[in-house]
């Protein structure tokens, strides 16, 4: 099963995919976790990638689609979860071609729905290890002692400047005039599901597992 996770930056998508991945044994290809990378490396591409990605816009669609295609293509059969990807319809139309090329067909795309308020809210307070990526939140999952990662023990944890809520706001706006061609070109295809994405990840997973039967 090949499923695309839909929504704007903050509605859980990292969440419900590591759910599936512990379930279903999947993988998770995140765009954005690949930029991250990327750029903590201070390779060309992360270098090009954080300028874009610090302003929060979209990282151009040549760059994104070639990073995607790289990984997809090393997959060997197993099933995978895109979250952040595709973000416009070009990159749709590229995915489609990919996939047909490597015989991997996407089977549904879920789409969260979170109201922005709520969004802002979880972004804001939301933390990040510096080393080893684990993710926090200031109010409902602070690291034990403050500033430090409860799971390497070391490393500072921090708010990624995308997570400032000027740049928020750049980004949920961006997310909304990009994407939405991007929801009619699946929901033109009959691949598209919309999901209740308030509520605990547990309550959430089950409208998840509810949509794939």
């Amino acid at each position: 099963m090949n499923l695309i996770l839909f929504g704007a930056p903050g509605v859980g998508k990292g969440t419900q995919s590591a759910l599936l991945v512990e379930k279903l044994d999947m993988r998770h290809i995140s765009t954005g976790d690949l930029f991250r990378n990327a750029i903590k490396n201070e390779t060309e591409l992360g270098k090009k990638a954080k300028e874009f990605m610090d302003a929060g816009n979209l990282v151009p669609d040549e760059v994104t689609i070639g990073l995607v295609e790289e990984v997809l293509k090393n997959l060997n059969g197993q099933s995978f979860i895109l979250d952040g990807f595709p973000r416009t319809t070009a990159q749709a139309d590229a995915l489609d071609g990919l996939l047909e090329k490597i015989g991997a067909p996407l089977d549904r795309v879920i789409s969260f729905q979170v109201p922005e308020s709520e969004l802002v809210s979880r972004l804001t307070g939301r933390r990040v290890c510096k080393g080893c990526g684990a993710v926090y939140h200031i109010a409902s999952k602070p690291p034990q002692q403050d500033g430090v990662c409860d799971v390497c023990g070391k490393a500072e944890v921090v708010q990624r400047k995308d997570d400032q809520e000027d740049v928020i706001k750049v980004r949920l706006e961006n997310y909304e005039n990009s994407t939405r061609p991007v929801k009619e070109f699946y929901q033109n295809k009959g691949q598209f599901t919309e999901i209740d994405g308030t509520g605990s990840a547990d309550e959430v997973f089950e409208r998840v597992q509810k949509v794939l039967g």
